[in-house]
């Protein structure tokens, strides 16, 4: 049976450009694949005919001889016609590799001893208010995994050293012939190491790490609140094969107030007065995260008032002023009464002019009715 022209396969023009050329081969290849199609012999046949097809028009050598002589010009031009050549299988794994989960497809996988960056911690670290909005310093024990110091990381006993793998012959992978496909697999006797510990250290069993403890000091900054997240850089589990560590991360837990609630920078607090400290006003002292401040009543003071304090709040994290510090008056009705105070309110009742119209509707409530 013919095989159909290239270009037309892959749906691009002859003079495409090598990246419409891949973009094109990446849809047909998604497409039809057999691992998506399984049970779809015609979408394998596609799959072969579109792979056949990318493998010259990818190759400038070969698509060169093939725009000038047809299939013609292939014959020793590596592989024959629609030869399948080393790069061609290079690109197929970087394709196909994302989408599928075999970039050790066509030899795109992972190679021996690759070094690769360690693992994040998290460590959760609970303070105090007062710690939080001031800042400190912790000593903290982060338990975490340390280069082995009898074997110095290699996982043999001193003294001897690890074998080259039998089954990858330290290569890390394995070649497989999968119908027209050559593939790469992780050697699964050594794990894509390369070496076999025949005689393990005794300290870390083979592992080249251990765990321990690992004592660290961190600086908590002014200003932060729950949930803050520090991090440490290269405070983290070991990278493999020599790879960079990972980093820490400090997630901070702040205790409540018993007395301060927090909203953002600013602080919020509520005194008590009864109801004479309110009628004849009062000077009252009101404790603060630092010094206490006192407050001015004044003379007929309604439950609800506040009073402003300014930089008596919650420093920046970035640095910069604080923020403010809110008083709340809560006016408190005495419940039990001994018989003096009883008659002494009585009078003052007796004197007080009587009304107990409702309340004047805000403007809010007149305007919402006006029009409702």
């Amino acid at each position: 049976m013919a095989k159909r022209d290239y270009y037309e396969v892959l749906g691009v023009e002859k003079g495409a450009p090598d990246a419409d050329i891949k973009g094109a081969y990446r849809k047909l290849a998604l497409k039809f694949h057999p691992d998506r199609n399984p049970e779809d012999p015609e979408a394998e046949d596609k799959f072969k005919e579109a792979s056949e097809a990318y493998s010259v028009l990818s190759d400038p050598q070969k698509r060169a001889a093939y725009d000038r002589f047809g299939l013609a010009g292939l014959q020793g031009a590596g592989g024959g016609q629609g030869g399948f050549s080393p790069d061609a299988f290079a690109d197929f794994g970087d394709i196909l590799g994302d989408f599928f989960g075999f970039g050790d497809l066509f030899g795109g996988g992972r190679r021996r001893g690759r070094v690769q960056r360690g693992e994040d911690i998290r460590y959760d670290l609970e303070i105090t208010f007062q710690e939080a909005v001031f800042g400190m310093s912790a000593d903290i024990q982060v338990p975490r995994m340390e280069l082995c110091d009898r074997c110095e990381g290699l996982g043999s006993e001193p003294g001897s050293k690890p074998a080259t793998c039998p089954t990858c012959n330290g290569r890390g992978e394995v070649l497989y012939q999968q119908s027209f496909l050559s593939v790469r697999r992780t050697c699964s006797t050594c794990g894509g190491a390369g070496q076999i510990i025949r005689n393990p250290c005794s300290q870390c069993h083979g592992q080249g790490h251990r765990q321990t403890l690992r004592k660290l000091k961190i600086n908590i900054p002014a200003g932060v609140d729950e949930g803050t997240r520090l991090r440490l850089a290269n405070e983290g589990q070991p990278g493999p094969h020599g790879g960079p560590p990972g980093d820490l991360y400090v997630f901070l837990k702040v205790k409540e107030h018993p007395f301060f609630e927090r909203r953002e920078n600013d602080l919020h607090c509520t005194i008590p007065v009864n109801v004479a400290q309110a009628a004849l006003g009062a000077e009252i002292e009101v404790p603060t995260l630092e010094a206490p401040v006192r407050v001015k009543v004044p003379e007929g003071a309604q439950s609800g008032a506040q009073f402003r304090f300014r930089n008596r709040g919650v420093p920046h994290v970035n640095g910069g002023a604080r923020g403010d510090l809110y008083v709340h008056i809560d006016i408190r009705v005495p419940t039990r009464l001994t018989r003096d105070q009883r008659r002494l309110l009585e009078q003052l009742r007796d004197t007080l002019p009587v009304d107990n119209a409702p309340a004047e509707k805000g403007l809010f409530e007149k305007v919402k009715d006006y029009f409702m």
